[in-house]
């Protein structure tokens, strides 16, 4: 055999060596830093258990499923788009492709027809058979880029509506300003080809998770109080819109009954929709979700689970947990702790950001600092 043949094949016999040797170091490395987790501190009601069900997913946000299973997430600050696949049915991701890259705040994600919908701040941008594409992704369609370009709460969460429109939240651009109410502060919806805007909430501050109440299909969300009132007000806020065109107090009202020291003289919050739940203040409420699962017990069936980021601006972090919000026969509303412990002393190791019940009834998790999607499942004890 030519010698310069030869040194050729083991050349490239050990390129493949080296590339195989670095694919089975990244996946122990993966194994080793989920398995890192301090997942022991997390306390959960009797019978449930929390493991993770995709790591390597850096800078983990919104959630939505694909018709075939695959889990499609967004990001805030790195820009990408992921697809998380289990092909053998174990609860546990096989593979997290990047399915797009360097775009602006790509927090939000919704599916519809065969479609991933990607929100970009001033944009919504439509991939196209996704879920036949996940190895070689289509270039996307841009939607609509008629919404602001301010990066100040400029991320969004966007989800499809029963009504088979596509809501968008626009954020204040500001801590606290009299924006123009039709442009900001407000929840719109449009047609899945980005036509036929409108607004349906008014009075918005910043509402990074919403989702409609399966008995009835009315719009809930959260909604982030305004920073620089001291540690314990305003709170955050769970809201209920059972109808277009309501308003809900912002800039001029928070939490209902707390007036805005700037602007607040200039309505009276008795003129506006108060929350039906007042969160803790500064937790930063995020995804939320009426679970609609199996598997949970019964007692669990249209609560709310919220998503709380945690706070960056009290002298004593809050948040950074799982809340529920349940009804008892009174009609009287119960705010509680569902799962926390990513908070130590003073110390996160994790955040939560978005909930979503898969269709085995289990709840997974994104966790934006920790980089990986958690799935809390049930077993009677």
């Amino acid at each position: 055999m030519n010698t310069d043949h030869r040194n050729k094949g083991n050349t490239m016999r050990r390129v493949v060596v080296l590339v195989f040797s670095s694919m089975i170091l990244l996946f122990v490395a993966c194994q080793i830093y989920a398995s890192s987790l301090p997942l022991d501190k997390i306390k959960l009601p009797p019978g449930f258990v929390i493991t993770v069900y995709a790591d390597n997913v850096p800078n983990a946000r919104g959630m939505t499923l694909g018709q075939n299973g695959t889990l499609f997430i967004g990001t805030k600050d790195k820009g990408n788009v992921y697809a998380v696949v289990d092909r053998d049915g174990d609860q546990r991701a096989d593979e997290v492709l990047t399915i797009a890259r360097g775009l602006q705040m790509p927090v939000g994600v919704a599916y519809r027809n065969g479609s991933l919908y990607v929100s970009a701040v001033d944009r919504i941008l439509r991939f196209d058979k996704i879920e036949q594409r996940l190895t070689n992704p289509p270039s996307p369609m841009v939607i609509t880029d008629r919404f602001p370009t301010e990066k100040h709460h400029g991320w969004k969460f966007i989800a499809f509506g029963p009504d088979g429109k596509l809501y968008v939240p626009v954020g204040a651009p500001c801590n606290i300003c009299d924006s123009d109410p039709d442009r900001y502060a407000l929840i719109a919806r449009l047609n899945p080809d980005g036509s036929g805007y409108e607004i349906v909430a008014h009075g918005v501050r910043n509402s990074v998770g919403f989702d409609w109440d399966p008995r009835n299909h009315e719009l809930w969300f959260t909604d982030n109080g305004r920073d620089l009132l001291g540690d314990d007000q305003p709170p955050d806020e769970l809201n209920h819109a059972s109808k277009p065109g309501m308003h809900f107090g912002y800039p001029y009202c928070h939490g209902g009954t707390i007036p805005d020291p700037e602007y607040g003289g200039q309505h009276a919050c008795r003129e506006f929709t108060p929350p039906v739940v007042a969160l803790g203040p500064h937790v930063a409420s995020l995804g939320m979700r009426f679970y609609t699962g199996k598997m949970f017990p019964s007692e669990y069936q249209n609560q709310i689970f919220i998503a709380e980021h945690g706070s960056w601006n009290r002298s004593k972090k809050i948040g950074y947990r799982i809340t529920s919000v349940s009804r008892d026969g009174q009609g009287q509303y119960r705010y509680s702790v569902f799962a926390e412990g990513w908070l130590q002393g003073q110390e996160a190791w994790g955040r939560p950001v978005d909930v979503l019940a898969m269709p085995d009834g289990a709840l997974l998790v994104s966790d934006d600092l920790a980089g990986v999607i958690y799935r809390i499942s049930y077993r009677k004890p």
